[in-house]
């Protein structure tokens, strides 16, 4: 392909488009070993990673950014992969303001759930948040990569909606079975074709680097000129907005803005034959 060629504009009805926002969680206990030495991945003590202190702060600096441009009143749902550390990361950016026992409502995430120090979060006027299986990250080995039980995450997140989870334990994670590269970019896709099944149009993922990466690895290989720029590796707590477009007709959805036009309905007659008429 000629990348000096000029671009052909294309064109995709508006109900078959998505924007997505994508987050990485912020950084991990595991992450500040683990980005000095791969093996440390392999460290029982990093189950389930929980934030660090400074995972907090840059939780505190995305939750002041969506809020500055305005993203917070554009989403329709969050969706966070069921791991502590992207449920803390999906709750601290997106939730709602501190919470009391004095409100009507369930909190979002209780006071210190998963060694956080933090106060209890609202679930009061923000997105929902769900949990969502599929976006999880390179299953397998490494235990900062396997969940705990729905129960306990329920719990510690009451707002967040664990429905979509069949199984309350792990049953995904094995000790000694990495997922492979392929059969992640394969979950990868059919997440993203999940996507088209919800009615939501604008949705924040809140998920992991390697799920990003190969997943959207996977989906750029048909656009070259743009690959390198969507795939390329997720910083700790980045965001990305993009739009995804509906090419396999997957979503069943229908437009609620097209309008029909003439009504009441029949053919309009093409001009060439409307002329010919006028002359007779």
């Amino acid at each position: 392909m000629d990348s000096g060629a000029a671009a052909v504009p294309c064109l995709f009805p508006l109900h078959r488009c998505k924007t997505i926002h994508l987050v990485r969680h912020a950084q991990g206990i595991h992450n500040v070993e683990g980005d000095k030495n791969y093996k440390a991945y392999l460290n029982p003590q990093y189950f389930d990673a929980h934030l660090t202190p400074l995972g907090w702060q840059q939780v505190d600096n995305l939750r002041d950014h969506v809020r500055a441009s305005g993203l917070i009143n554009k989403i329709d749902l969050v969706i966070a992969s069921p791991l502590l550390r992207t449920l803390q990361t999906a709750v601290g950016v997106f939730g709602g303001e501190g919470y009391t026992g004095k409100m009507d409502v369930l909190p979002l995430m209780v006071a210190n759930a998963g060694n956080s120090s933090r106060g209890a979060i609202s679930s009061l006027n923000c997105p929902p948040i769900v949990a969502v299986e599929l976006c999880r990250e390179h299953l397998g080995v490494h235990p900062c990569d396997r969940r705990r039980s729905v129960s306990e995450y329920q719990f510690l997140f009451p707002a967040v909606d664990f429905s979509l989870i069949e199984s309350d334990e792990d049953v995904w994670w094995e000790a000694d079975v990495r997922e492979t590269k392929e059969e992640l970019a394969a979950r990868g896709q059919k997440f993203m074709n999940w996507l088209w099944t919800r009615k939501e149009k604008e949705i924040a993922i809140v998920t992991h680097s390697g799920f990003l990466s190969h997943t959207l690895n996977a989906i750029t290989n048909d656009c070259p000129l743009m690959k390198k720029e969507i795939s390329k590796h997720f910083a700790n707590c980045e965001l990305r907005s993009m739009v995804i477009v509906d090419r396999g007709m997957i979503g069943s959805e229908t437009s609620t803005t097209n309008y029909p036009g003439k009504i009441p309905s029949g053919p309009d007659l093409p001009s060439e034959v409307a002329d010919e008429n006028a002359e007779k």
